[in-house]
């Protein structure tokens, strides 16, 4: 039986990664404390609708700013959050406060290529700013798929390139593609899988280092025939989930 590997969270869209031990899911909501905030820019047109959510072209992005997947973080919304990065000093910052966004704002600037738009403004929505405007949605990534995809390119690739929320172990390779519609239950919460992630130029950049160094796109399209990595997925029903929970496809 495929059991769950692990559950990441991101609560600045772009910015940081955590490996959390333990979640609560809740029906039509992501994961919780994901993608809370996204960073404005500069050149930033926020067209948000009623629920705060944008185009993910109105925010920093990892495409664009690939030293921002290097970022990762402890912590989450409500609390405050240590950004750590490999070629700058951590800060730990309360994202709610004026203070605390100006100090984070600042620390992400040298990160920003020159010549591209700078980090003005936090965007705080009542849901997780994710790249889908259907509310609640989060990601299901499958570790058989990660390896055949690291075989095929002769490289060792990281969960982290793609930002993905919860981790499988135990499916086939790339089964997890052709399970649309299906629903699952992970421990106590009932999911329902909607439709593969179609992946960016983000996967390009190495995650420990933040510079690209690998052409993921092309090798998905080689090994797969299509640049989709992983699954969307809505909860229906609530509940605990934790590393090591069966996973049982209905």
């Amino acid at each position: 039986m495929p059991t769950l590997s692990a559950i990441h969270r991101h609560p600045v869209k772009a910015v940081g990664h955590e490996a959390l031990s333990a979640a609560t899911l809740i029906a039509g909501e992501t994961l919780p404390g994901d993608r809370r905030y996204a960073v404005l820019h500069d050149r930033s047109r926020l067209e948000a609708d009623e629920g705060g959510w944008a185009r993910c072209t109105t925010f920093l992005r990892g495409a664009a700013c690939p030293a921002l997947m290097a970022v990762t973080t402890r912590g989450g919304p409500g609390e405050a959050i240590t950004f750590q990065h490999p070629d700058l000093a951590p800060i730990t910052v309360d994202l709610s406060e004026t203070a605390g966004e100006a100090t984070f704002l600042a620390w992400l600037d040298p990160l920003i290529p020159e010549g591209m738009p700078r980090p003005a403004a936090l965007h705080r929505a009542g849901r997780g700013i994710t790249d889908s405007r259907d509310k609640g949605m989060l990601t299901l990534m499958s570790d058989a798929s990660l390896a055949a995809l690291s075989a095929a390119m002769d490289l060792r690739l990281s969960r982290r390139r793609f930002r993905g929320n919860l981790w499988v172990e135990g499916l086939a390779p790339w089964e997890e593609l052709k399970l649309s519609g299906r629903r699952i239950r992970i421990g106590d919460a009932l999911l329902v899988l909607r439709e593969p992630v179609e992946r960016c130029s983000a996967t390009l950049a190495n995650p420990e280092t933040g510079r690209r160094d690998a052409d993921v796109l092309r090798g998905l399209e080689k090994t797969t025939g299509a640049i989709d990595f992983g699954m969307k997925a809505q909860v229906l029903e609530g509940g605990e989930i934790a590393p090591g929970a069966p996973i049982e496809i209905l």
